[in-house]
């Protein structure tokens, strides 16, 4: 018991995502001493839903891996091509199959959806106390990050809020950067693999005010809403997407140079545009993006893109304005205090 409850208190000790599911995988191991334990979660949307590994730990593991943050989903399994786990994310229960080895899989669900399956490999079936073991200590997990998304989403979009953004720009700002391929490629979709700089872009929504006047705040929140899921469906499962308050959104993201970051924006300026929002109609957003640099705090960065916003705001809205850009045309200046504004 002593052993379980050293192990849980490891679970619940991490806030980082990553680690979490790391040291879950870890647990599991150390307890049931399995021949191999895998987190696996879905990404993606519709008939393109595919599978990407959390972390696994297999015989003679001493560091679990996974799949790359930045992996290309294409060459990620689809959900339909592993039918038993698949099955076992879509009834939400444990399901055990027999033979030498054996397997276990359990199913993980947020307090929205389900988002993944646990599977362990077994020299023989597991008994009942052992399916009884895993599911409590899956129970916890999810509970634990029920608690993460109530600290660090957006309770009406569901997007990472303000608390968040420090800790995951100076990571993706951190992070090594793959050799870059500027080459935009066919259909105007960003390369997926290879990605080079990161960037930053705030959008924000044109003449919201306008909404929450004639239509009420209820509608206003359903644009809110509705917006945060054409996000969604509009960037990569990768890219970090925000709700800094009111209509302003952010996005953290890789891509392979300014013209391939420049088309993820434009899409997302495109879909809005499009989109019939009920009783609303159409609205539109405006869009500031900035590459963000080696010596960027979240603060300079930021200041940057919302420079490129006003501008876009100024010159008509509903528009995509590139922060560099507009300093090479001469349209703003450089500022010398590096945009270091007070962000909380």
């Amino acid at each position: 018991m002593s052993q379980v409850v050293e192990r849980l208190a490891e679970i619940t000790g991490f806030r980082d995502r990553d680690l979490l599911d790391v040291t879950l995988v870890g647990a599991l191991r150390d307890l049931l001493q399995p021949q191999s334990v895998a987190m696996y979660r879905f990404i993606g949307e519709g008939i393109e839903r595919r599978w990407i590994t959390r972390a696994r730990l297999d015989p003679g593991d001493t560091v679990a891996t996974a799949d790359p943050l930045w992996q290309d989903p294409h060459t990620l399994p689809l959900l339909e091509s592993q039918p038993v786990r698949y099955a076992c994310l879509l009834r939400q229960e444990p399901m055990t199959i027999g033979g030498t080895p054996a397997m276990a899989l359990f199913p993980i669900a947020s307090d929205r959806e389900p988002v993944g399956v646990v599977e362990i490999t077994t020299p023989e079936p597991m008994d009942w106390e052992q399916v009884r073991l895993v599911t409590s200590i899956l129970r916890v997990y999810r509970n634990f990050q029920v608690l993460l998304d109530y600290s660090e989403r957006d309770t009406l979009t569901g997007l990472l809020n303000r608390k968040t953004f420090d800790d995951n720009f100076m990571r993706l700002a951190t992070a090594p950067v793959p050799a870059p391929d500027a080459a935009v490629p066919p259909g105007g979709q960003r390369r997926q693999g290879g990605e080079g700089a990161a960037w930053l872009g705030v959008i924000d929504i044109d003449h919201f005010k306008r909404v929450n006047d004639g239509f009420g705040h209820l509608i206003g929140d359903e644009v809110l809403l509705l917006l945060s899921r054409l996000m969604r469906s509009t960037f990569r499962y990768n890219d970090r997407l925000y709700r800094f308050g009111g209509e302003e959104f952010v996005v953290l993201m890789r891509s392979a140079g300014a013209d391939n970051a420049a088309l993820a924006f434009e899409r997302l300026r495109a879909n809005v545009e499009r989109y019939t929002f009920p009783q609303v109609g159409q609205i539109t957003v405006s869009i500031g993006f900035t590459a963000v640099r080696a010596t960027d705090t979240p603060a300079s960065a930021f200041g940057r893109a919302d420079r490129a916003v006003y501008h876009a705001k100024q010159q008509g809205r509903n528009r995509v304005a590139h922060h560099a850009a507009l300093v090479a045309s001469g349209a703003l200046e450089e500022s010398a205090t590096g945009d270091d504004v007070e962000l909380f």
